[in-house]
């Protein structure tokens, strides 16, 4: 996971006029933005892009909300309510209070007073190579969708592809032969698809115990509490800013029900950033990977190839992101 993954690897320029269950790629094509709107989307070699002037990574702050947005997190915090927790906990998930010295020093987990909260879960098996999802933000489909992925704990790569976006959008029509989303392609299978409810089925067959969590399974009212969850960001992640198109994949540690991570991923849509999300819910172990390679656990954690900057916290990131990509 710590190596760099460049789009052209991931080859997602390939043939048009797929049919909607398969899917071929060509490694020798490179990502590039439309030819069709070259003044608003360009694609450029790493060595163009740089962190803004003097520009420092902020310490982690735990349980810190920056006070000008309180309202946008009290926003981004609705789904959680309206979802139940859906997407905030992995598969198979349990919880126990255990002394501090049962688990050791070096290893995540939260402190409640004298005892340790010990978190586990229980995942299928894994994909070899990340699952590429096409999707944006604000659409209550992709929502479903990007709620199993962090329940089964998948890494996936998405292609944000918010309206007049002009890389993404128009792939996913040449790939399936319309514009709908989400859309999946699994690389591992070669198969690929539209529609939420398939592709939540999809994925808990291949890489789950088979079996649909319950809020995940409810028809026409997964599908409004999904809707009703974004109320408190209408409209966020939904259309594109004009934006440089990089050439290498940024990477997110993040999951659905964290509205930190929401605000972040609004962001990364809204400037049609590709983006390789290392899933995180609680209970999955890719928090211990985090905790080793910084020393403290967060979400979201954004790792930018393009740059060489790491960093934590929402709202800085957020504002990186515009600085560095932002066509002003």
């Amino acid at each position: 996971m710590a190596g760099a993954l460049t789009l052209s690897q991931l080859s997602i320029f390939g043939p048009t006029s797929l049919p909607t269950k398969q899917f071929r790629s060509s490694a020798s094509v490179s990502i590039r933005a439309t030819s069709e709107t070259p003044s608003t989307s360009t694609s450029v070699s790493a060595q163009e892009f740089a962190a803004p002037p003097n520009f420092k990574a902020p310490e982690p702050k735990r349980f810190g909300i920056r006070p000008d947005k309180s309202g946008d997190v009290f926003g981004a915090f609705l789904p959680l309510i309206f979802r139940f927790a859906t997407g905030v906990f992995v598969s198979g998930y349990s919880v126990s209070f255990v002394s501090k010295d049962e688990i050791p020093s070096d290893q995540y987990a939260l402190e409640v007073g004298d005892y340790k909260v010990k978190e586990t879960s229980k995942i299928g098996p894994r994909p070899e190579k990340p699952i590429e999802i096409y999707e944006f933000e604000s659409c209550p489909f992709c929502r479903k969708v990007r709620e199993i992925v962090a329940i089964l704990d998948l890494d996936v790569l998405f292609y944000p592809c918010p309206r007049n976006g002009p890389n993404f959008r128009p792939k996913v029509a040449q790939m399936g032969g319309k514009q709908l989303f989400p859309y999946m392609v699994d690389p591992n299978t070669g198969m690929s698809m539209y529609e939420s409810d398939d592709i939540i089925k999809y994925l808990t067959g291949k890489y789950g115990d088979g079996s649909i969590p319950f809020t995940l399974s409810l028809g026409f009212l997964t599908t409004l509490t999904a809707g009703l969850g974004m109320l408190g960001r209408m409209g966020k992640g939904a259309t594109y800013t004009p934006a440089r198109l990089p050439p290498n994949p940024l990477k997110l540690w993040a999951y659905e029900g964290s509205p930190f991570c929401k605000l972040v991923r609004e962001v990364l849509v809204e400037l049609e950033l590709p983006h390789l999300q290392i899933s995180c819910a609680r209970g999955s172990s890719k928090r211990q990977i985090l905790y080793e390679k910084t020393g403290h656990f967060q979400a979201p954690y954004l790792e930018d190839p393009n740059t060489g900057i790491e960093m934590f916290e929402s709202a800085e990131i957020m504002e990186y992101l515009r600085v560095t990509y932002a066509l002003q």
